[in-house]
């Protein structure tokens, strides 16, 4: 079989994430992820919630603009993500108790 394969250790790390937090964009779950399982690039993340979405496990469920003083300009756009028809997960002790200590 040529290419990637279809699953991915960072993925099922991404949708253990979403599954505790509901809904979450992008550089939020990148922030909580390095907490959790350590060193991983943002490009990576990305590519995964963008595989993701393509394989029904993750839904785009809005796309909001923040205003602000970023490095870029005055605006950010954030593209908030939940699970999608497709997520199958396995729960884990670590992203629970990690969640749980944070509140």
């Amino acid at each position: 079989m040529r290419g990637r394969p279809a699953h991915s250790k960072i993925r099922r790390n991404i949708l253990k994430i979403i599954n505790e937090m509901k809904k979450a964009y992008g550089y939020e779950i990148y922030r909580h992820y390095l907490s959790l399982f350590g060193e991983v690039h943002i490009r990576s993340i990305y590519y995964h919630l963008k595989k993701g979405v393509s394989l029904n496990e993750i839904n785009i469920d809005e796309i909001k603009e923040d205003n602000g003083e970023y490095s870029w300009g005055n605006k950010a756009e954030k593209i908030y993500y939940s699970l999608g028809k497709n997520a199958s997960i396995r729960p884990s002790k670590l992203v629970e108790k990690y969640f749980k200590s944070l509140k």
